[in-house]
């Protein structure tokens, strides 16, 4: 690495965007050298440049962090990543770690937190916050019910709340309320959000 070393950014947020590459450049041994809004430009950058520290939101426009994670061992020489999200699922920094991730922050926490962030990676560390090592191995899926499991399947193929009713033979008010214990088991607030940790389960599984 060089004495200055180069930020690549992806996030979905322009706003977001902007931010990090004011705070970054500001501090003098750190340069962004792209910043970037969706998954596949940012690994095509990644083949074309090589850049010290990449920072990525943890859901794209049109892929998640997983996806880049998963691409990463496919190309020959690729960035220290640090995941920079407001998602509060609690699964996502072990989930980083696990797929090889240098560090992670939430966009909840103080910019200096992410700068320590940056300068821990920097320097050859990884940072974290608090990871329970022994259940990196978990399947967060484990704690739903055989229905849920199911109603999970469901929305990874695509259906609607009322195609899963039809399907399922019960009211769309049911299925609504089975997404609430869904959603609220594994830490995730949208469909979006339960369908990016079934994909990852189920690639572990593979």
């Amino acid at each position: 690495m060089s004495d200055i070393l180069s930020v690549l950014i992806v996030d979905k947020n322009p706003i977001v965007r902007a931010g990090l590459k004011a705070l970054i450049d500001a501090d003098a041994r750190f340069t962004v050298i792209d910043i970037l809004a969706d998954g596949e430009s940012f690994l095509q950058a990644v083949q074309k440049n090589t850049c010290d520290i990449a920072i990525s939101g943890w859901m794209l426009s049109d892929m998640d962090a997983t996806d880049i994670m998963r691409a990463f061992p496919t190309l020959p020489e690729t960035p220290r990543l640090i995941i920079y999200t407001g998602a509060r699922a609690q699964h996502i920094p072990a989930t980083v770690m696990k797929l090889g991730g240098w560090g992670f922050c939430s966009k909840s926490a103080p910019p200096e937190e992410l700068m320590a962030t940056l300068h821990a990676v920097a320097g050859g560390r990884m940072s974290f916050p608090y990871i329970d090592v022994a259940r990196l191995g978990a399947d967060p899926l484990s704690q739903l019910t055989p229905r849920e499991t199911e109603l999970l399947g469901a929305l990874a193929e695509g259906w609607s709340n009322q195609q899963i009713a039809n399907r399922f033979g019960i009211s769309a008010n049911t299925v609504k309320f089975h997404l609430k214990n869904l959603y609220d088991k594994l830490s995730v607030k949208n469909r979006a959000m339960a369908v990016a940790l079934f994909v990852s389960a189920q690639h572990a599984h593979d």
